[in-house]
């Protein structure tokens, strides 16, 4: 018997309201871009599920770059969490 697999289920979450605006996050994976007109990082391909509150998955291959992008932002805008589990912050 072979065993499934389970479907990844590493995310990120991103609070836009708490970003100030460094910038690290673009440094430390391209998923994040710089809004020099708001001074706020914009999380590319993601979904707004509440006011200002991001969230997208985090592409196979991609979760180094999240979860150094999530541990260098200083006021802790983004967290990363796998199958449930916060992990960053």
């Amino acid at each position: 018997m072979v065993a499934s697999h389970q479907p990844r289920a590493m995310r990120v979450e991103y609070d836009r309201d708490v970003c100030i605006g460094m910038f690290q996050c673009v440094a430390e994976w391209d998923a994040f871009e710089r809004d020099e007109d708001a001074g706020k990082a914009v999380l590319a391909e993601s979904e707004e599920d509440e006011a200002d509150l991001f969230v997208r998955e985090v592409p196979e291959g991609a979760e180094l770059d999240a979860k150094f992008a999530a541990r260098a932002c200083p006021v802790d805008a983004i967290a990363i969490y796998d199958d449930g589990e916060q992990l960053i912050p």
